[in-house]
């Protein structure tokens, strides 16, 4: 165990004004430029509002949803004969067009709570390239068959609504059904809409930049599919009621829809009926919010990070450098948490206020943002600073090690500061970025990550675009093994007990 007067002693050592005035510039960098980002985020006047789910949470939901009534207990059942698509490309190449679905385009059947953005809902569909799938309340994706379908080989969806339980199945024939995946929605009220959809995502393409990263680009698509044989039974008002026709159906785009070119002069979205058979066309996606669609994150706040990891990595390492070789373990140890917890300290008011205050900003503009709960934002700050603490302690190791500043400063920023950065930038290729922070201490950093990846949502899931590839905790084991394997050599040559002259 330390002693209190051994860590007081070390601690006297340690506090001169150079080391502190870096460590509080190091803090106050962070807040400024988290400040300054959130105050200069421009979303329009006033910002668009994005729907929400009933957590809380962003989402995607736009979608044309072509519907009638049902009641507490009903059933929708249809069967679908063909799914198409289109995609468009971005100005200025609109006469670009190729024929073709993006792997989550869908169209099917759904049930929802009214037609407000963000409402509950459960649907069974047909997908572009995932087969049948039967979603609910944004998350929730539970596959069926695979495969695709036409009008030879035509594809039964259904949707049975018991209360609050909606059961997916699905037939090859209309009278062999395969239950896909029940669902509960909570709180569903005693009448709902019920109808075909059709939507499609935008089909993600990377553009090679730099060294061989990747940014974004984005174009339009539309699903297009057919139905026939669409029964609706259990409809509220008329607990007999049963076919497409009459006056009860309503068609309406959930979320805007028409504003394209490819909309206005091609194909409008919406649905057409003739002789019994329905055509649904619709763009957009109904899922969790992907991209800078799904709002942004507490990360945002956190711009100056990388500055003051390398303050702090100079720091330490000089630190480390200039002690020279502790005279026992027993100082090694006490000199180790004297800079880690002088960088946690900093680290925890800098990340502290920066996100807070950030946040507050961003809030204030009406800027969309995920929802954070006060026990994510306490991981995402104690985290960090835990981190930065960590990173420091590496760098004193370093320094002790090869005594030379300058060398372990060189060390310590090759290890850390260099590979964190160049993963956030689209500079290197997304595998070499994922591989850099699962094999460096920098994968410690993934404790800030708070976006989730979805399989069902189409997204740039590298870490340029803020996602890690480890989670948080694994790259923070990554960051303590090398904090390890650099102190361990440092103790094994240095005395076990105290020095002659401790008293």
């Amino acid at each position: 165990m330390l002693s209190t007067q051994l860590l007081h002693r070390e601690w006297t050592a340690f506090r001169r004004p150079g080391r502190l005035i870096a460590l509080a510039v190091a803090a106050l960098i962070v807040i400024a430029i988290g400040l300054v980002f959130s105050s200069t985020v421009d979303c329009g006047d006033p910002c668009p509002v994005a729907p929400t789910a009933a957590d809380g949470s962003i989402v995607d939901d736009q979608f044309w949803f072509h519907h009638r009534d049902l009641g507490p207990n009903g059933v929708i059942t249809v069967r679908m004969t063909s799914m198409t698509g289109t995609i468009t490309y971005p100005p200025p190449n609109h006469d670009q067009i190729v024929s073709g679905l993006v792997p989550w385009a869908k169209a099917g059947i759904i049930i929802k709570d009214g037609v407000r953005r963000g409402s509950s809902y459960a649907a069974l569909m047909m997908t572009g390239h995932h087969g049948v799938r039967m979603q609910a309340d944004y998350r929730q994706d539970i596959a069926g068959s695979s495969g695709g379908l036409s009008p030879g080989s035509p594809r039964w969806l259904r949707l049975t609504r018991s209360g609050d339980t909606i059961t997916g199945a699905e037939s090859a024939d209309g009278r062999s059904w395969q239950t896909v995946g029940t669902v509960r929605l909570a709180g569903l009220p005693e009448t709902v809409r019920a109808g075909l959809f059709a939507a499609s995502p935008g089909d993600l393409t990377l553009r090679e930049v730099g060294l061989g990263g990747a940014i974004e680009e984005v174009r339009f698509t539309q699903a297009t599919g057919v139905f026939d044989h669409v029964e609706v039974t259990g409809a509220a008002g008329d607990e007999n009621v049963a076919g497409a026709a009459g006056g009860k159906w309503r068609s309406e785009s959930v979320g805007e829809m028409n504003h394209t070119d490819w909309e206005k002069h091609h194909t409008a979205s919406g649905a057409v009926e003739k002789d019994g058979v329905i055509t649904v066309s619709g763009t957009g996606d109904i899922g969790p919010g992907g991209g800078d669609g799904g709002g942004l994150t507490v990360t945002t706040t956190l711009f100056g990070l990388v500055i003051a990891l390398i303050i702090v990595l100079v720091v330490a390492a000089r630190f480390g450098a200039r002690s020279g070789t502790p005279a026992s373990r027993q100082v090694l140890a006490a000199r180790a948490v004297v800079a880690g917890g002088a960088i946690f300290v900093a680290g925890l008011v800098a990340v502290g206020v920066a996100v807070t205050a950030g946040l507050a900003i961003l809030t204030g503009k009406g800027v969309n943002l995920q929802p954070l709960s006060p026990v994510t934002g306490a991981r995402v700050v104690i985290g960090l600073a835990a981190v930065l603490a960590l990173c420091g302690v590496l760098a004193y190791g370093l320094g002790v090690l090869l005594r030379r500043g300058w060398a372990a400063i060189l060390l310590a920023l090759v290890l850390v500061a260099v590979p964190y950065t160049v993963a956030a930038l689209p500079l290197l290729p997304d595998t070499v970025a994922q591989w850099l922070l699962r094999l460096t201490p920098a994968a410690g950093f993934a404790v800030q990550q708070t976006a989730v990846e979805y399989p069902q949502v189409t997204a740039h899931y590298a870490p340029s675009a803020g996602y890690f590839p480890l989670p948080g905790w694994a790259g923070f084991a990554v960051l303590c093994a090398y904090t390890l394997a650099v102190l361990w050599p440092a103790a094994k040559r240095t005395p076990a007990g105290p020095p002659a002259n401790w008293r």
